[in-house]
């Protein structure tokens, strides 16, 4: 692609200045529509270095209201964010909705500044495309604009704006020796972002490369193309008074409906003596995997749903009980706040996800989805429908980042429920877990049971598999729970030692 730019294109002093203005008071105006209509927006600046990034960047912002944005500049990994998914650093950074953000550098430096420089492994160039591809389609179907530019110079431009840099003390800074190296080896370079821009450039989020060695060229050209992306977005939403409709997933008709839930066998059960004995031996193994589990740097990632009054929180506190509380963290999650709507779902659950070596107990999670706010539509029917696949793109991100992710079904029977329900209106100490909600959601417990079939079909997979947990008996359904984490973990720690050995 690169091969074929132009770089001699240029913009005289008086075409610039007769141009400039307008564009940037309809820039301004634009940026009070989106804020009307609460459309997020995300403005990704990559390129050579040298190319201008920053001054295009500083061009642009000149005519917004700095209430409403925010830049970021993505430099090499922090520690904190090397034992992080890599998309963790960038998906904690997604603008609200009505807001902007402006990427100086971005989510591709994995596949080009890193994999220059052989921090990315040539094996691990796929997923991280795969992962980038399912970041940027989530957030377009969520609503967000997405603009990527690619500022492009020749070898002997870059090579001259370098030599002007070091002259001067107070610039030669921003000249990198990986800045030189990369000169150097322009075409390897070259080669890297020509296969990024192929990879990457799709009908939803385009690439734009601007011609950056007339820097009045280059400004102009941005400015259009954001401009005319932004007013097409904001027609599209003033045309269309009904909700947009997406694409409904194609797993739709993949799998046949079944009826999983009603196969259960809940008649499984444990003494209490059994119980104990096996709680025992199976927290003493847990707090001893636990060790290893940060001595190899592995995350995991625990997920417990099951119908109200299945038991998890009495599940987690098992599981919890002799773990170093430094190298794990509950999250209970709840109905989402204000902030928390403002951004994608998937948000507040990255912000949460482990760094490596600890691990990430779900209470209720990312499936809320498409359960809740399928049945009580608190979300469209297209929003659920696509969650089963931008979920299952979540995960696997996960894994290949070298997670394990273990989610847990809870099952227990209506009168079950009903019976612990009424347990805990009597007791006075349990009488809080107990609310008009509760009693009100067992009038949908069909429509629920519906929504958990599909759930568990569509989103079942090799690498994150449900495990239904028989829970009637609740001595059982904790076992059941440690045993299956500590054959998981097991799994990967001897997974890893035949990999190492290698």
């Amino acid at each position: 692609m690169l091969e074929k730019v132009d770089l001699k294109k240029k913009v005289s002093k008086e075409d610039y200045k007769q141009k400039i203005t307008k564009l940037q008071e309809r820039f301004g105006e634009l940026q009070r529509e989106c804020q009307k209509f609460q459309i997020p927006i995300m403005i990704v600046f990559e390129g050579f270095g040298a190319s201008g990034k920053g001054l295009q960047i500083g061009k642009l912002i000149q005519s917004l209201d700095p209430r409403g944005f925010c830049v970021y500049t993505t430099k090499a990994e922090t520690q904190e964010e090397q034992m992080h998914p890599f998309l963790w650093r960038f998906w904690t950074k997604t603008p609200e909705k009505g807001r902007i953000a402006i990427f100086d550098g971005s989510w591709y430096r994995k596949v080009l500044i890193d994999r220059f420089d052989k921090k990315t492994k040539e094996e691990e160039i796929k997923s991280i495309y795969e992962s980038i591809g399912s970041f940027e389609r989530q957030l377009c179907d969520d609503g967000c604009i997405l603009v990527k530019f690619l500022l492009d110079i020749d070898k002997e431009e870059q090579k001259k704006r370098f030599q002007k840099l070091l002259k001067a003390k107070e610039t030669s800074w921003r000249v990198s020796k990986g800045d030189l190296k990369r000169n150097k080896h322009y075409e390897e370079y070259t080669k890297m972002m020509d296969e990024m821009l192929l990879a990457t450039n799709t009908k939803e989020t385009p690439w734009s490369i601007i011609e950056a060695t007339d820097r009045r060229y280059a400004t102009i050209k941005i400015y259009e193309i954001v401009i005319e992306r932004l007013a097409k977005e904001i027609e599209k939403r003033k045309l269309s008074k009904k909700e947009e409709m997406f694409v409904i997933d194609s797993m739709e008709n993949e799998r046949p409906q079944k009826n999983i839930l009603s196969h259960v066998d809940l008649s499984y059960s444990l003494t209490k003596e059994e119980y104990k004995k096996r709680l025992k031996k199976c927290q003493k193994k847990i707090q001893m995997l636990h060790g290893e589990l940060y001595r190899r740097r592995i995350p995991v990632i625990l997920c417990f749903e099951g119908w109200d009054a299945a038991g998890k929180g009495g599940v987690i506190k098992r599981l919890t009980e002799k773990m170093d509380p430094r190298g794990y963290v509950v999250n209970p999650t709840a109905a989402p706040n204000d902030i928390e709507k403002a951004h994608h779902y998937l948000w507040r659950f990255w912000k949460s996800m482990p760094k490596a070596g600890h691990i990430a107990i779900f209470d209720r999670t990312w499936y809320g989805r498409v359960m809740v706010e399928r049945v009580e539509d608190f979300c469209s029917v297209p929003e659920w429908k696509r969650a089963y696949k931008e979920i299952n793109d979540m995960e696997k991100n996960l894994v290949n980042e070298g997670a394990v992710v273990l989610k847990f079904w809870l099952q227990i029977d209506k009168d079950e429920q009903e019976r612990r329900f009424k347990a805990r209106q009597e007791n006075p100490l349990k009488q809080w877990k107990i609310t008009e909600e509760d009693w009100r959601n067992r009038e949908k417990w069909d429509q629920y049971e519906k929504a958990i079939e599909e759930m568990i079909l569509k989103t079942s997979m090799d690498y994150a598999p449900w495990i239904i947990v028989e829970a009637n008996n609740k001595y059982y359904a904790r076992i059941k729970v440690m045993e299956t984490v500590i054959k998981a973990i097991e799994e990967r720690l001897e997974k890893n030692k035949n990999i190492s050995k290698k």
